[in-house]
């Protein structure tokens, strides 16, 4: 049998993932959240080793079970979150040495990436006129609030440069403490959001704190805690995804003034908030693309994907 498949692993802060896919799409995909006790923030770096270690044997199980093993040439996985020397988590350890495991196993070649190339890698997907077009990439997510500019070419579409951040929290961060200050389970975007949805009234507002492309998150996290009890929990909810639209927006218009202006694609578990989406393409005009909700948060797709587009040119 042809070997038209790459498997992919993802082993992330929160969530344990694997996916097989090919030329014609994804053939298998999974994953499981990390198990974060009630009234938490968090886990230990460790606990999140361990539950890696745990859950990744029967997700790969499942995928062995619907996919023929011969059909696999090559094994992908992210080894770190970004591209950047001083990038390391304990977490991906469980990804990297299972995954060694397999392609060894298999005889077949072993891929490595990024958390973030793999976020990349799967908003691309139906987003793919961008290949071979420079755009702005923006990672928003729990453990990064990155805007980068991305050079692509049908060759290498995973070349990226920083050129803004968060210089404290995280969007996801920030999401989260107002959420379980709330009282809502961790992690909070989901249930933030559906409190949002339904605010009678969104005249809460948190302000945003933007110098040049940089961002921070802290002031916004007090001002919302200020508020806490003395407005409605929706209407605070909704002003802490008004701030996060004001928040990314205002650092992408200073990235158009310093580099011009460019397609622009969301990406990470943050931007699969239909709600967030919805306030930043009003104030972007229509110049902002998003990766499917779906393939948004964490998950194993756009890494085996990677490794899908780079063992086809050592294939050719």
């Amino acid at each position: 049998m042809m070997q038209d498949c790459c498997l992919g692993i993802d082993t992330s802060c929160y969530t344990t993932s694997v996916a097989c896919v090919s030329d014609q799409g994804i053939v298998f995909s999974e994953r499981t959240m990390l198990s974060v006790r009630f009234g938490e923030r968090g886990l230990r770096q460790s606990e999140g080793l361990y539950q890696h270690t745990r859950q990744l044997a029967p997700l790969l199980e499942r995928l062995f079970a619907a996919v023929d093993r011969s059909r696999i040439g090559a094994v992908a996985v992210s080894t770190r979150p970004v591209d950047a020397d001083d990038s390391y988590m304990p977490v991906f350890l469980a990804g990297w040495m299972t995954a060694r495991s397999i392609a060894a196993a298999l005889g077949v070649p072993l891929i490595e990436t990024t958390h973030q190339s793999g976020h990349f890698r799967a908003a691309l997907c139906g987003n793919e006129s961008l290949i071979g077009r420079p755009f702005y990439g923006f990672h928003v997510s729990g453990g990064t609030t990155d805007l980068l500019l991305c050079e692509t070419d049908a060759l290498n579409p995973y070349r990226m440069q920083r050129i803004g951040t968060s210089t404290d929290l995280h969007a996801g961060q920030f999401v989260d403490r107002v959420g379980v200050a709330m009282g809502l389970p961790f992690p909070a975007g989901k249930h933030l959001e559906t409190l949002a949805l339904s605010a009678a009234e969104r005249n809460v507002k948190i302000g945003a704190s933007v110098h040049g492309c940089d961002c921070s998150f802290s002031g916004a996290e007090a001002a919302a805690m200020r508020l806490f009890g003395s407005v409605p929990r929706e209407e605070l909810a909704f002003g802490v995804y008004d701030c996060l639209a004001r928040t990314l927006t205002k650092m992408l218009r200073n990235a158009e003034e310093s580099c011009g202006r460019r397609p622009i694609l969301l990406c990470g578990g943050v931007a699969s908030s239909l709600l967030l989406r919805e306030l930043i393409a009003k104030r972007l005009d229509g110049t902002v693309l998003f990766g499917d909700p779906a393939l948004s948060s964490d998950n194993a797709v756009g890494v085996a994907y990677i490794g899908l587009d780079r063992s086809a040119l050592w294939n050719r």
